[in-house]
């Protein structure tokens, strides 16, 4: 199949896109390549591409897709479906997920907090230790009362949105 050099254009700024996105997940401590299978995913018109797609856009062999699948699985950024009438799997975005994925911190940083807490308490507030731990707790604590404002104010935004369109 021969191409345009609109198309080729056209793919090669969404290739750039993809390995620029990829490159700031990984900088802010993503794995590599699933920074890269993530960002291919997300600028993929119908947020879904098989272990094929993504080996081929990516030039990447499937054992690298595959390898960046599961680590995208465990933290819930992508599930797998199957292609209808095939034996291939699809991999999908999560709907809504940034709203999800900062959820789920949400619920680690009350974890946190509470073990904070209890570590404070074991220590004691007159240890510097102890007051180091009861600080991290409480700015914990102060992300979570915040989190869940910021949650609220963007339900409240996108259905704004939404009402707009």
């Amino acid at each position: 199949m021969t191409t345009t050099p609109k198309e080729t254009t056209g793919e090669e700024a969404v290739s750039r896109f993809v390995e620029r996105f990829a490159a700031e997940m990984t900088a802010a401590g993503m794995q590599r390549m699933a920074s890269r299978v993530f960002a291919a995913l997300l600028a993929s018109e119908t947020a879904s591409m098989t272990s094929a797609e993504l080996a081929d856009q990516l030039r990447i062999s499937p054992a690298a897709v595959s390898g960046a699948i599961r680590y995208l699985s465990q933290v819930s950024m992508v599930s797998r479906e199957r292609d209808p009438g095939t034996r291939r799997e699809r991999y999908v975005l999560h709907n809504e997920l940034w709203y999800e994925t900062f959820t789920r911190r949400d619920q680690t940083l009350t974890r946190w907090e509470k073990v904070l807490d209890e570590g404070a308490a074991t220590l004691g507030t007159d240890s510097a230790a102890g007051r180091r731990i009861a600080e991290t707790a409480e700015f914990f604590a102060f992300l979570h009362g915040e989190m869940a404002g910021i949650m609220d104010r963007w339900r409240a935004h996108k259905d704004a949105q939404a009402q707009r369109v």
